[in-house]
């Protein structure tokens, strides 16, 4: 890629901005210059200070520089870029009250990241009535209907990559001919998803000289290869949060080894038994995988959702919505298209494949594809089933504002190190702390239990010693975590009873009643919930899947399972915000045993050797 050169302005060496929390601290939004209306939302949403990118980036768009800022998930950078493009557009329209035109592109790497970019804008500008109008054409609407809405010159369009091509070559460039401000939202992530063809198209058709924004993570080959084609001597920020250098905070990071049934066994028992508290992200590493661990912990009434790319996006997005909110604790979810980056050459052939994606291909429709994997589902006289396509516009990992995770959960480990990063970054966001517990597979016990095995599972040690070091890196340590085995073992009949159940057949029933439901729920939320929000609340998507056989016992915990010392006994390692267990007394169940075998003994005793005959007493009634 060509850095594409802007009028006759000479490119100059990069500023490069490093700063901690701490030189921010007197900062306030109001001292920032922003419109007055923009800062009573920012107050209705609660925000007292500016975060450290925020208070450095504003002041720098504000004075029309290019910004490539680098700060970590959760740390206010959607609102770092919206805050100086709203009051640039109210500061336009004061000038040209009349004009109508699109002033700003937003391009993000998913569908769930522009439907939330989109209720931020929403949020920061309520209070500026009709002066600024936002739409997000990422969403799986018809070609006709984002055609109109674009038709109305929007101020602000966000969207993905590919999208914004289409409309930009059908509207002739007429739709990008006032764009002054872009944002590359997640840039390290947006090549990651093969939209480099797209991206090179869309640097031609824009206007020159335009004011740019890269948001990121991290700074990565993708995100210098964006900075060259699309900014001019950009201002870098490399933003250090003050709490990351404190110790015992951000994610704690603990590793457990064991076998691949075993991953089964410890998840019952963690959930079951409440050792971790709060909001919690599985991640697994197929879809079937999704709906077995379901149907699996369904078994012992607890309760999950799923999150993978064959879902609809209406329903992912609500499935995020009311997870943000409380209504649902587990998430398990599945990550296919996972940031490989630069250790893309350390996987197989088949997985390379895999994770590509063609930039010149048009993005598939979640919704007709779901449509498309319930027909062969149902199907049951087709000898060869074709796997439904999967919406690539999908991430799980990085790009969807999941809020007060408590824990990120590995129950299978993503295919690099880098892909580990992303998904712990789920948890302790903005200055919160929160866990990251990992099941590893050593490789002598891998295939050793075939119903639950998984290919992937093979190289789980290599890819730890990958992760240690590269978390060693940044001074933080992946630290073993051990259970007491001999006391979790105690539950195993119940795990085996469990998963018996769970067949092959019951998880595609069970993968096709959930694709059939959500395709109806998706429909709803499309059009009647628009116009009947409160109907929402009776829409759950963490029901009962009942494809299994179910076993009503396993959603109660004898009490002769728990340990006596509570949860302590189960672990040897640091405090996972276990809860203590309600009884750690003498067991009730074996008290009354030995109870009633003490009378049944006393009563043989008192009747051995004697005649019963003799022991009768006449009808002599008392005098």
């Amino acid at each position: 890629m060509k850095r594409k050169q802007i009028s006759d302005d000479t490119p100059t060496a990069a500023a490069l901005v490093t700063a901690t929390a701490v030189e921010d601290a007197e900062t306030t939004f109001a001292s920032l210059g922003l419109d007055a209306r923009l800062l009573q939302g920012v107050a209705t949403l609660g925000f007292a200070n500016p975060t450290l990118v925020q208070a450095k980036a504003i002041p720098l768009a504000l004075e029309g520089k290019d910004i490539l800022a680098r700060a970590k998930t959760g740390s206010g950078k959607t609102a770092a870029y919206l805050l100086p493009i709203l009051h640039s557009i109210l500061k336009t329209k004061e000038e040209s009250p009349n004009e109508k035109a699109t002033r700003a592109f937003i391009l993000v790497p998913t569908k769930e990241l522009a439907e939330q970019v989109l209720k931020m804008t929403e949020k920061l500008a309520q209070f500026c009535g009709k002066a600024v109008r936002a739409v997000n054409i990422a969403q799986n609407v018809s070609e006709q209907v984002q055609r109109s809405l674009l038709a109305e010159n929007p101020d602000i369009v966000i969207s993905t990559p590919s999208r914004a091509l289409l409309h930009i070559n059908l509207s002739g460039q007429a739709l990008v001919a006032n764009v002054s401000q872009m944002v590359i939202d997640e840039a390290d992530l947006v090549l990651s998803y093969g939209y480099d063809d797209d991206l090179q198209a869309i640097a031609k058709a824009l206007p020159k000289g335009l004011q740019t924004f890269l948001m990121s993570a991290t700074l990565t080959k993708e995100v210098e290869t964006l900075k060259s084609l699309f900014c001019r001597s950009p201002v870098i920020l490399r933003l250090h949060e003050d709490e990351e250098d404190v110790e015992g905070e951000g994610v704690s990071q603990y590793v457990v080894k064991c076998a691949e049934d075993e991953k089964f066994l410890l998840i019952y028992v963690i959930f079951k038994l409440k050792l971790i508290k709060g909001k919690c992200i599985v991640f697994v590493g197929e879809i079937d995988r999704c709906y077995r661990l379901k149907l699996f912990l369904e078994q012992f009434g607890i309760r999950s959702c799923v999150l993978n790319s064959e879902l609809p996006v209406n329903s992912r997005l609500h499935i995020v919505e009311e997870f943000n909110k409380g209504v649902y604790d587990i998430i398990i979810a599945t990550d296919e298209n996972e940031v490989v980056g630069d250790e893309e050459d350390e996987l197989p052939e088949k997985k390379k494949k895999k994770n590509s994606t063609p930039a010149d291909v048009e993005m598939p429709d979640a919704d007709a594809d779901a449509e498309a994997a319930v027909a062969e589902a149902t199907t049951q006289k087709k000898k060869k089933r074709k796997k439904p396509r999967l919406d690539k516009e999908y991430g799980v990992s990085r790009g969807i504002d999941f809020q007060n995770v408590a824990c990120v959960l590995n129950f299978d480990l993503p295919t690099s190190a880098k892909s580990y990063t992303h998904r712990i970054g789920r948890t302790a966001r903005a200055g919160k702390t929160g866990m990251a517990m990992t099941f590893v597979v050593p490789e002598k016990l891998h295939g050793k239990h075939k119903p639950t095995t998984i290919p992937t599972t093979a190289n789980d040690e290599k890819l730890l010693a990958k992760i240690t070091a590269q978390q060693a890196k940044k001074g933080k340590q992946v630290k073993p975590y051990i259970f007491d085995m001999e006391q979790v073992q105690s539950f195993r009949y119940r795990m085996d009873d469990a998963l018996r159940a769970v067949t092959r057949t019951a998880i595609r029933e069970a993968r096709t009643r959930e694709l059939r439901q959500e395709l109806l729920a998706s429909e709803k939320l499309k059009r009647h919930f628009e116009e009947n929000p409160e109907d929402l609340k009776h829409l759950r998507h963490d029901g009962e899947l009942r494809a299994a056989r179910i076993q009503p016992h396993l959603k109660h915990v004898p009490e002769y399972l728990l340990p006596k010392d509570g949860t302590a006994a189960l672990t040897s390692g640091p405090d996972i915000s276990g809860v203590g267990l309600k009884k750690s007394g003498e067991n009730r169940i074996r008290k009354a045993r030995e109870r009633n075998k003490r009378v049944r003994k006393n009563a043989a005793t008192r009747g051995k050797g004697r005649d019963p005959l003799k022991m009768f007493k006449g009808g002599k009634g008392k005098k």
